[in-house]
């Protein structure tokens, strides 16, 4: 009997030993967090250093070698995993991110950046991307100093930064965490201004006591996003002192305060013109209306705008107005109007109008789109990725036969993820779009690169030559600084290519970048905030956002000085020109597509009216005689205006004028356009506490709106109005707090 146990045990080891046969192992990857099939993903067997990767769909078949039962999965921004493979051939993975991405935190789980044993906390951040650490132990992170350290939330008191990195064992850091800090004001008001501080937050294992919380990230937060040991933290009905609370797992409330990194240009207001000084003004049209739909979204969020987020010829332009169909054969038409301004009837109001002309669809030119999109970490809020997919397939289902899409993708690095497809492909287009994902950092120009180069591989002499970009415009990654953008912009439009910008999301966005690409690449821009505004831009002006009937349209208007005192534009401050770009074809001007309006207003001081406030005044001259306008001037001429324009696919503009007559229309006399363009002047100059809103009122806006809706068969002014009131009701809470 033992001599029959010997030989069993004897032949189990023998079976034991014996070399795995290969096996094929097959399985889709996930993301741990979203449960969304993950692309890309670097599959190999323990011992081998060639992998495979997964597919479009997250897939991937791999054949697992002899005597190895354990397979490596790894991806950027992710925590590999080495998984043993067991009886079944199919082996389903969830990798869980490594950094995590939100508005104003970067978190790394550090355990994926290895050191030695003991090793200091600097030796370990000195591994993860974007630190740099000095011979003095200064560290910065991407390019800016870390000035401030945290350990557990907790203000570090030993020293400066170096010292607190260097006291710290690597050892014990769980979780490293850069946080943007604007301070105790922006945390007490929510509002952002000049630039952050860059604060270093370490999270120890060691650390099983909440004695501080400090919240990070916009909008709603997961555990993750807290410092300390917090099972759960709701939503807020009223502040709690948590130091106050006892020690162990906590369940409380916190009051958030939407914080706001957005960054917007400068404007510096249009000033009241002497037309014997200047007779001439002259811009670039703009048929932009992104800053309509921002203004939107911060009064809808109960919070009034920043300043230069408002722009008042973007918010005139948001509308259409009724205007004359332009002739057989041109692609513009102009009219013009002349009323009192309601903010000052001593004042005139002058509207020039310019219409584009309509084209069916089935006669629109053949389009060579490419998508260019933005997934870096910044766009994984509900409100930009998952809009930005929505928004495309609208776009999609507009596409004929003879258009072509690629898509070009950008976070860390810029990919082409979909070569040129027909539009009538649909299903494949769109189901490129439903891949997408959102991790990493914000490479925009490698991006733009790529998408133009796309862009002229596939170029379509006389069709439409169009890149498609959407993002939040917060780049970090290489040429990142508005001036770059512009430099980098310039170059490329060269192509022939245009360019249409559709911004999404809060608390990051960057407009003043999205304003550059868009002026300078021979594009548009819309800002989307919501469904229905991705219909608008997508599906109802489908021909305007991607299809120009004229390009590089000017405005020159000149004053005559014996009915004008002074002139001011109101808006249009970044598309002002020399009076020498006006016959200069070299110089960009701005581009109407189909069914597009473009409305430009002039607030006239009028010969006669005491106004030396705005009006201005200066001692005579002791050098020079100042002239008196000639007699022949002294016409029943108010002004001229000339525009010029080029047809799509020709480089020699024309140019066609118009006299307008010194012949002012009561204002309550006048079309239901201009007082409708005029009230939405009048609440811009409000929103931006215009040194020239004179005797403006939000009851007033209200008043004109509501007389002026007319037919509004889409429903667009009566949201104006609901606007106004609701910016009205703010301010008077607004100034009732300051009083109080």
């Amino acid at each position: 009997m033992r001599t029959y146990l010997i030989a069993l045990t004897a032949a189990a080891c023998l079976i034991q030993a014996k070399p795995l046969a290969p096996k094929n192992i097959n399985g889709t990857v996930y993301d741990a967090g979203d449960k969304h099939t993950m692309a890309g993903v670097a599959v190999r067997a323990l011992g081998n250093n060639q992998p495979i990767y997964t597919d479009a769909k997250g897939h991937y078949t791999i054949v697992l070698p002899k005597n190895t039962s354990r397979l490596i999965f790894t991806a950027k921004g992710y925590q590999p995993d080495t998984v043993t493979v067991s009886k079944s051939n199919v082996l389903n993975v969830y990798l869980k991110r490594a950094i995590i991405y939100k508005t104003d935190t970067i978190d790394y789980v550090v355990k994926n950046y290895k050191v030695i044993p003991h090793a200091s906390a600097d030796e370990m951040i000195k591994k993860v991307e974007g630190f740099e650490v000095d011979k003095n132990g200064n560290i910065t992170f991407q390019g800016q100093p870390v000035t401030k350290a945290k350990i557990n939330g907790k203000d570090y008191t030993g020293g400066n930064v170096a010292q607190a990195v260097r006291n710290l064992p690597s050892d014990i850091v769980e979780k490293l965490q850069v946080v943007d800090d604007y301070g105790a004001q922006a945390g007490r008001t929510g509002v952002r201004s000049g630039n952050a501080e860059k604060v270093l937050n370490l999270t120890t294992t060691n650390s099983n006591a909440l004695n501080e919380v400090v919240v990070v990230g916009y909008g709603t937060q997961k555990k993750s996003a807290l410092v300390g040991s917090v099972n759960n933290i709701a939503a807020v009905s009223a502040p709690i002192n948590v130091k106050q609370l006892p020690i162990g797992d906590l369940s409380g409330y916190v009051n958030a305060i939407p914080v706001n990194n957005e960054s917007y240009a400068p404007i510096i207001e249009n000033q009241f013109i002497n037309p014997l000084k200047e007779p001439l003004s002259t811009l670039a049209t703009d048929v932009d209306a992104a800053s309509y739909a921002n203004v939107r979204r911060y009064i809808n969020a109960g919070q009034l705008p920043p300043k230069n987020a408002v722009r008042i010829e973007e918010m005139i332009n948001y509308f259409k107005y009724d205007l004359r169909e332009p002739s057989a054969g041109k692609p513009v038409s102009i009219q013009t109007e002349v009323v009192s301004a309601p903010w000052n009837p001593k004042h005139q109001l002058v509207r020039i109008g310019l219409k584009a002309k309509n084209v069916d669809s089935d006669k629109l030119p053949p389009s060579n789109l490419v998508f260019l999109i933005d997934v870096s970490g910044s766009m994984n809020d509900a409100n930009k990725l998952p809009l930005v997919k929505t928004s495309l397939k609208m776009l999609v289902d507009q596409l004929r036969a003879q258009d072509n899409v690629a898509m070009v993708v950008y976070a860390g690095a810029a990919g082409l993820v979909l070569p040129s497809t027909p539009g009538d492909q649909k299903q494949k287009i769109k189901d490129a779009i439903d891949q997408l994902r959102a991790g990493g950092s914000t490479a925009g120009s490698a991006g733009i690169k790529l998408a133009y180069s796309i862009a002229r591989q596939n170029f379509k002499k006389k069709g439409n030559n169009r890149i498609v970009l959407a993002t939040d415009g917060d780049f970090n990654v290489g040429q990142s600084s508005d001036q770059d953008m512009e430099t980098l912009i310039e170059q490329e439009r060269q192509s022939g290519v245009s360019i249409s910008i559709l911004g999404f999301g809060m608390g990051n966005y960057k407009d003043s970048k999205m304003e550059i690409l868009a002026d300078k690449g021979h594009g548009n821009y819309a800002y989307i905030d919501n469904i229905t505004e991705a219909t608008r831009a997508m599906v109802t002006e489908f021909g305007g956002t991607l299809f120009t009937v004229a390009k590089d349209v000017k405005l020159q208007v000149e004053f005559n000085p014996a009915k004008v005192q002074a002139y001011r534009l109101l808006g249009y401050e970044d598309r002002l020109l020399a009076k020498e770009d006006f016959n200069n074809d070299a110089k960009l001007g701005g581009d109407m597509g189909v069914n597009h309006t473009v409305t430009a207003l002039y607030e006239i001081i009028p010969v006669g009216v005491k106004d030396d406030a705005f009006a201005g005044s200066v001692d005579p001259l002791k050098y020079q005689k100042e002239t008196a306008p000639a007699a022949k001037n002294s016409s029943d001429e108010l002004m001229t205006v000339k525009f010029r324009y080029k047809e799509p696919n020709e480089d020699v503009s024309k140019m066609e004028s118009v006299v307008v007559k010194n012949l002012t229309t009561e204002f309550d006399h006048s079309s239901e356009d201009i007082r409708f363009a005029a009230a939405v002047a009048e609440y811009g100059l409000l929103l931006r506490d215009s040194q020239f809103k004179q005797n403006a009122s939000f009851e007033q806006v209200i008043s004109l709106a509501k007389a002026a809706k007319g037919k509004d068969e889409q429903g667009y002014r009566a949201e104006f109005i609901r606007l106004a009131e609701s910016t009205r009701d703010m301010a008077k809470s607004n100034t009732l707090a300051a009083e109080r």
